[in-house]
């Protein structure tokens, strides 16, 4: 599979050629849900918390006798019926995660790569060719493109100066190679990869088994 490769100016140089088990597989689209939901899941902090009756402070003492006085029994002011008593079945703090296996993560990456790339909203760039921040730059460089919508922009680890410079674009998100993640590759209209991070990506991802 071939798709263009455009420099810093928008425009296209060649055309290069895609690794075809990474960017041209039949979309698994079970495997990609399966995937983002586990790390939207993970992205859960769980700190969510109550106090039970017997966590709660107080009423350590019986309010008042069992009979005679005309009221409904009560052994503890902290019952969850009462104000300031105990929660029934309230939240506690805990894991929300989902194991995936790596495989499976691996598969759904590859699912939404080769999605992107067949209904033409993977764009390769030769590079970005910033020496230090720059986000006026990227702006150009993105009309260039004719990017519209919210694009994520895959750039090698060491590209710290593009990452800056996208970082203040409300409409955009930089990702170095080794934070690529399902869900930022799910939730964009155009993926943007330079060539040296769209070689690292394909290197890692070509050798899994279909």
């Amino acid at each position: 599979m071939k798709t263009g490769l455009f420099n810093a100016k928008g425009k296209k140089v060649k055309e290069i050629e895609l690794e075809s088990s990474v960017f041209d597989i039949k979309a698994n689209i079970g495997v990609v849900h399966q995937v983002v939901t586990a790390q939207r899941a993970a992205a859960r902090s769980g700190n969510a918390s109550t106090k039970t009756r017997a966590e709660v402070r107080g009423g350590g003492t019986k309010p008042w006798r069992q009979k005679g006085t005309g009221r409904a029994r009560a052994g503890s002011i902290r019952s969850p019926l009462w104000k300031g008593g105990g929660t029934t079945f309230g939240p506690t703090p805990r894991d929300f995660s989902k194991k995936v296996p790596k495989k499976l993560k691996k598969l759904a990456l590859r699912s939404v790569l080769s999605s992107k790339a067949k209904n033409d909203n993977l764009i390769v760039i030769d590079e970005f060719g910033l020496k230090k921040p720059a986000t006026k730059e990227v702006v150009k460089i993105l009309s260039g493109l004719k990017i519209q919508g919210k694009a994520t922009i895959v750039i090698s680890n060491d590209d710290v100066a593009t990452k800056k410079s996208i970082r203040n674009l409300p409409y955009a998100r930089a990702l170095s190679v080794s934070e690529l993640n399902l869900y930022d590759l799910v939730d964009c209209s155009k993926l943007v990869i330079t060539k040296d991070a769209l070689e690292k990506v394909s290197e890692v991802l070509k050798n899994v088994k279909r």
